[in-house]
């Protein structure tokens, strides 16, 4: 199910694009916690950037033509963006799952949203 348009915002303007606050990336839409924030970095795209998110909390699906993966909340199916592979980021993972702010609330730490 996604519970909000898989369409991208606009690069640049979203709340977390060159948020670098210490804490948790929890999903919008059924407060799923998806990213730890030490994951986060800032990769230029425009968007919120990860090299990797929580155990379990993601599932990924090749788009039709091949070029990207979508990438949604395994608990509500809602959609967060896409994940690329091998572009060279200096990452562990060497990934970017690139994130629509709108999918995402933070939450930082000790707070009831963060555990």
């Amino acid at each position: 199910m996604t519970w909000f348009s898989d369409k991208c915002r606009p690069r640049g303007t979203g709340e977390y694009d060159k948020f670098y606050g210490d804490g948790i990336y929890n999903c919008a839409g059924c407060g799923t916690p998806l990213y730890k924030s030490t994951t986060k970095f800032n990769s230029g795209c425009g968007w919120p950037a990860f090299y990797e998110g929580l155990p379990g909390a993601i599932n990924r699906t090749p788009d039709p033509d091949g070029r990207r993966t979508e990438i949604t909340c395994a608990a509500c199916g809602g959609h967060l963006g896409h994940v690329f592979k091998g572009e060279g980021f200096s990452t562990p993972t060497d990934e970017r799952h690139c994130v629509n702010s709108v999918s995402i609330k933070f939450a930082p730490p000790n707070s009831s949203a963060s555990s």
